[in-house]
């Protein structure tokens, strides 16, 4: 189902992909590739993206507050906006480390979220030609197909674990913990194909612990409203306006997702 809302934003995606971010795909110079902050990268498509991006958001819901990665980046102050009465949310490239080394997964990602709760949600794979997308109450689509999330079948299920962003003290825990019970797959390093792995079979869990609105914003509500569960390991739902928490568990299925919260909390 393409409503008219997701007709405007899918087109503006797939304009940025086709004239901003795939020319640039594996064809980066040296100078065009930044280290914002050690191992956090920005490339030029990055910030013409966003910029784009934003200009054509401004012009599909003009009353709606803009918040993208990079503009973040250069006024932090700005991420105390995603609780505003409307909000578009912008990732230009999720996925820049895999884009700037030019290998696949990345993707374009935006949200549109209302008083800090997600409301609709798009993630653009060009490389795949996949548009998944969701609003609230309304279920999970890739394209126009309806999405109901499977889990792999596999036993023990398999987990994706993101040890990037935790402490030594955490990394040790996963380890001996959590890594036991599951059998371990490679992390995409990219949230616009992360999600669609865990309600496609290829994934059946995932834990993250940096939860950055334009990371996570559009995928958590697509695999909620594909029948998956994402939400903070004491249960309570993503919200887009609590950008200083970290943790959260994303699953298949609500039993996965009930199963590893009992082994994190334990």
């Amino acid at each position: 189902m393409i409503d008219a809302l997701t007709g405007q934003v899918f087109a503006l995606m797939r304009e940025v992909a086709d004239e901003i971010v795939m020319p640039r795909y594996q064809t980066l110079a040296r100078h065009e590739i930044i280290e914002k902050n050690p191992g956090d990268l920005v490339t030029i498509a990055d910030r013409e993206s966003e910029e784009r991006l934003s200009e054509g958001l401004s012009r599909i819901l003009p009353e709606a507050t803009i918040v993208g990665e990079e503009a973040c980046h250069a006024d932090p102050s700005l991420i105390e906006r995603l609780g505003d009465s409307l909000c578009w949310i912008i990732d230009p490239i999720d996925g820049t480390r895999n884009f700037a080394a030019g290998k696949p997964p990345f993707g374009l990602m935006i949200a549109l979220a209302e008083n800090g709760e997600t409301q609709a949600g798009w993630i653009w794979d060009p490389i795949q030609k996949r548009l998944c997308h969701a609003r609230l109450g309304e279920g999970a689509y890739i394209g126009e197909d309806r999405v109901t999330a499977k889990t792999t079948g596999q036993n023990p299920p398999i987990a994706a674990i993101s040890l990037l962003f935790m402490d030594d003290t955490q990394r040790e825990r996963m380890k001996e913990s959590i890594a036991p019970f599951y059998e371990l797959a490679d992390i995409p390093y990219c949230a616009a194909d992360q999600y669609p792995r865990l309600a496609l079979g290829v994934n059946d869990l995932s834990i993250f612990e940096r939860t950055l609105a334009w990371d996570h914003a559009p995928g958590a509500l697509w695999l909620n409203e594909a029948g998956g569960k994402v939400a903070r390991p004491d249960g309570s739902p993503y919200r887009t306006d609590e950008w200083d928490r970290k943790g959260m568990i994303g699953a298949a299925s609500p039993a996965l997702w009930d199963e590893l919260a009992e082994r994190l909390n334990a």
